[in-house]
């Protein structure tokens, strides 16, 4: 019998981990897990991801542009003479206030780099490129305080289930931008 051609099941496959991940922690991602979610033959996962760590880094990849897009659609760092720390904590907003699923399932893959030396560069990346974001509208140091201002507010809204408080995130983003100086809100 010939071999059916699928492009799109390695894409799948990344889709099934994550609703896995979602559904069942990190603890309960395996490769026959993935394959029934992704209703595709156990040795398609193991064909296309040659262990779970490399499954991992896809699927933390793909749900880092959760944020990166939302970030990029907002506006919030096009206009140089607008309120950066105000459109950064709208932005945040409305990053937990979508699929909260979609936000946990990025932390728990982004913290299981702790553990799994093989995310730790997806988790850099993620970080890098956050702060190279930012540095249209301040200085690289304070894109980078940014950045962990902004993970240390959802990890705070995550773990204590308490609802997203945009005038907290402002002022806090708003202070780390008044330690860098006047002219890191101004771009």
């Amino acid at each position: 019998m010939p071999r059916r051609h699928d492009p799109a099941r390695r894409q799948r496959i990344i889709d099934a981990a994550i609703r896995v991940v979602g559904a069942k922690g990190i603890a309960g991602l395996t490769h026959r897990a993935v394959a029934a979610e992704a209703d595709v033959p156990l040795g398609s996962t193991t064909y296309h991801f040659a262990g779970l760590d490399e499954l991992m880094v896809a699927a933390l990849r793909q749900a880092n542009e959760g944020f990166a897009t939302v970030l990029a659609g907002s506006g919030a760092l096009a206009d140089p003479g607008s309120d950066l720390a105000a459109g950064l904590a709208r932005v945040l907003g409305e990053w937990l206030g979508g699929d909260r699923t979609g936000v946990e399932l990025e932390y728990e893959l982004y913290l299981a780099a702790l553990r799994r030396p093989a995310l730790r560069p997806v988790a850099a990346e993620w970080m890098r490129d956050t702060a190279e974001s930012l540095t249209a509208r301040t200085d690289p140091a304070t894109a980078r305080a940014l950045v962990a201002a902004m993970d240390g507010i959802c990890l705070q809204s995550l773990l204590t289930g308490t609802p997203y408080d945009e005038p907290f995130a402002r002022e806090t983003l708003r202070r780390v931008l008044a330690g860098a100086g006047a002219g890191a809100t101004a771009g």
